[in-house]
């Protein structure tokens, strides 16, 4: 079975043949860390996550690179209001992505180059498109020559003439043409900079990803992803610097997730509505949390509410509760010497399904149907009086291969002895400072975890329910 991947660029599924065979050159667009990831940064984490967990489950190799922006007005607006330097900022907030990623059990990229750390690949990047005709130097600003790039559009499905009404050149802006964007900025009194040919500044947004997906994957890559909001101008704008450069195909796949909605409206913080993971994953499971992003198919549109969040807890619950039945039974089940081989035959069938939907376009939401399906029918098969433990065994290991190709963890993870004691610390420091919501929330997630605390004159007791 062969897999299909809708193209952005050509508004169509395509069968996937990669440009080394059993080989995957996968980018996807990083977040600006500035401040805590939102769910709307999450939904990419997750997809593209699964996508390539799903690659590797089908036996490619996949090298995958995700960038950090640690360089942006964003960034040097945080230094000021936190009191604190651009390097500061950016660090705090990549161990953050890290710490909700990881929860959300995200697998970290094979690499996660920084802006800063690509300076020079930049520098030579923008040098060899003004050397080429496509870029020039206004006042210690660099700007790429929009309408130079026949090929402007071709991801967004625009045309140049469309994309000319509306445009306009900005107070400060010494462009040749309003269409035009910018490559290097020159840096204002007090501003984190770099030195270049065209003085102190640094990268323009849209050319550190041509820069560093050349430098970490070669001119042409497999799967260039991330969220719909970036297909136009960041993504439309790495096509025209990067194919301007090598004359060569930036992307052969362009991959784009839906939006997310807070309860039917758009998410800004102007609505107040504006969700943080750091947040989210304090008062919900984050299993349950990348679950109930899974469960719609990775292009449509998500409308988040608590709602949605119980029903998708409700869902992975059922598959829970069916493996865990299962890994009962099988404690208890007799060796007997009917193996069921027409249950064997379901079970492989179920392998089979699961694999048809994600091919197609790796629909998640039907592969979760799939689960579901596999639940009943393993909690009908529990039904008879005589059950084979090789047929347990194959749900039980069917369950665990699926659920892992979409991140799922169906084992409670069991806390180790410095985890608890590390946090029944962070309880105890919390109660002395009188954190008392704090403390509360540390007792409840111990709790869950089946972890019973005793507070005595003595000091704060444990042990396993």
């Amino acid at each position: 079975m062969a897999i299909n991947i809708y193209n952005t660029l050509t508004r169509k599924k395509e069968v996937f043949t990669p440009l080394e065979e059993g080989k995957v050159k996968m980018y996807v667009c990083g977040p600006t860390v500035y401040n805590y990831i939102h769910i709307g940064n999450a939904r990419p984490a997750i997809v593209f996550d699964t996508v390539r967990r799903y690659l590797e489950y089908r036996g490619y190799d996949v090298h995958f690179v995700s960038n950090f922006t640690d360089i942006d007005d964003k960034l040097i607006t945080a230094a000021k209001e936190l009191g604190t330097d651009v390097e500061a900022v950016a660090e705090k907030f990549i161990n953050a992505y890290f710490e909700d990623t990881l929860a959300l059990n995200c697998e970290k990229a094979d690499l996660h180059p920084r802006v800063t750390e690509n300076i020079d690949e930049i520098i030579e990047f923008i040098e060899t498109l003004i050397q080429k005709g496509y870029a020039y130097e206004s006042g210690g600003d660099v700007y790429y020559r929009t309408r130079k790039f026949e090929g402007y559009g071709k991801l967004s499905h625009q045309s140049v003439d469309d994309l000319k009404i509306g445009a306009r050149i900005q107070a400060g802006e010494k462009k040749e043409d309003a269409l035009d964007f910018t490559l290097w900025k020159e840096a204002k009194e007090g501003e984190v900079s770099w030195d270049s040919p065209w003085g102190a500044g640094r990268p323009g947004w849209h050319i550190e990803c041509s820069a560093m997906a050349r430098k970490y994957l070669g001119d042409t890559i497999d799967i260039h992803a991330g969220g719909q909001d970036l297909t136009f101008p960041h993504h439309e704008n790495e096509i025209a610097q990067s194919e301007a450069f090598t004359g060569k195909t930036f992307s052969k796949y362009w991959m784009h997730n839906g939006y997310i909605n807070i309860d039917n409206e758009k998410m800004s913080k102007s609505l107040g509505n504006f969700v943080l993971v750091h947040d989210m994953i304090k008062e919900h499971d984050p299993q349950v949390i990348r679950f109930f992003m899974l469960a719609v198919h990775y292009r449509n549109p998500i409308n988040y509410t608590e709602e949605s969040l119980a029903n998708a807890k409700a869902g992975l619950e059922r598959i829970k509760s069916s493996y865990e039945n299962l890994q009962h039974r099988l404690e208890t089940s007799a060796d007997l010497t009917n193996t069921d081989e027409e249950w064997l035959e379901k079970i492989n069938q179920f392998v089979e399904d699961f694999k048809k939907e994600m091919d197609d376009d790796f629909n998640t939401a039907d592969g979760i149907t799939v689960l579901f399906e596999m639940a009943r029918q393993a909690n009908y098969y529990l039904m008879e009086k005589n059950t084979s433990p090789k047929v347990i065994k194959a749900f039980i290991n069917t369950f665990e291969e699926l659920t892992s190709v979409l991140g799922i963890e169906l084992a409670a993870a069991q806390l180790l002895d410095e985890d608890i004691e590390r946090l029944i610390e962070e309880r105890l420091e919390a109660r002395r400072n009188r954190q008392f919501q704090r403390a509360d929330e540390i007792r409840d997630q111990l709790k869950e975890m089946n972890i019973i605390l005793e507070d005595t004159a003595q000091g704060t007791r444990w042990k396993r329910g």
